[in-house]
């Protein structure tokens, strides 16, 4: 039997929805990592200790404070360096991932980066979010978004000349037109690339011209529009489970994190209310 590594833990998974997407969350107190490369992006976000690694030729620190990267095919390695514990996040996006974020992108040729260490206290944070949304894999509309932001910044912001993606047409009527959808629709299984499909937009352009207009992404106008359907639901005596899944929230769970986070209440809380209200009118 294979004797279990206490002192170095992994956890690797595949993501479901997005083919050529997959990420890793270690713990490492003695790894060290052989020179090697990938077939596609590397994405990296350490959350405690660090490590030292080496490429183009460099030594260099992965810490919290940095925001790694490595392009398709290109060697690096690591190993644990001055500290007792490296524990990271990181992501993989082979060719097929790379396509459809390009499709979401509107973007016609691949980007790189001329160096593998970025320094943005934002990105990181907004890094780390999205790997936890893709450890879930349930919600597949906010890991879109979330997908499609980061990268869409880094790619922008940090890439070689800085990726050449076209930006979103203005007054075309495009919001109104995915809001009506999401009103009509919101119990549905909606992604953000049916969205912005439906609105002859990148799901890039989408979610810019809905931070504009709005001031929320898609998924959290979406979720908004769920709650407030499930609230109604409760209302008239649907049970917690059932209000989410009416609505369009994958389990009971989804709708209470939503609730709790939006409005500070569970659903027995809602619940709980409107029972009272109702025994009091009774006893006047």
């Amino acid at each position: 039997m294979a004797r279990i590594d206490t002192r170095n833990t992994v956890r690797y998974w595949v993501d479901p929805h997005i083919a050529g997407l997959s990420c890793l969350h270690a713990d490492f107190t003695t790894h060290a990592y052989s020179p090697h490369s990938h077939d596609g992006f590397v994405v990296a976000i350490t959350e405690a200790g660090g490590a030292e690694f080496r490429s183009r030729g460099r030594t260099d620190e992965a810490t919290s404070a940095a925001l790694l990267v490595f392009n398709p095919d290109e060697p690096h390695s690591g190993r644990m360096g001055h500290s007792a514990r490296w524990r990271y996040r990181s992501l993989y996006l082979d060719p097929q991932a790379i396509a459809y974020l390009s499709r979401s992108f509107g973007m016609s040729r691949p980007v790189y980066f001329t160096r593998n260490t970025f320094y943005d206290p934002a990105l990181i944070e907004a890094f780390r979010g999205l790997h936890e949304a893709l450890d879930g894999g349930r919600d597949v509309s906010a890991s879109d978004d979330l997908l499609v932001s980061c990268f869409g910044t880094l790619f922008r912001t940090y890439a070689d000349g800085g990726a050449r993606i076209p930006g979103a047409p203005r007054a075309n009527g495009a919001v109104r037109r995915v809001v009506a959808h999401m009103r009509s629709s919101y119990a549905e299984k909606l992604t953000l690339e049916q969205m912005s499909s439906r609105a002859g937009l990148t799901p890039f352009q989408l979610i810019a011209l809905f931070k504009d207009a709005v001031g929320l992404t898609p998924h959290a106008f979406l979720t908004q529009l769920r709650l407030k359907a499930a609230m109604r639901e409760l209302r008239r005596g649907a049970s917690p489970t059932e209000a989410a899944l009416a609505v369009g929230f994958y389990d009971q769970s989804a709708l209470t994190n939503h609730l709790k986070s939006s409005f500070g209440i569970t659903p027995l809380q809602y619940t709980q209310s409107f029972c009272g209200n109702r025994r009091r009118n009774r006893d006047l």
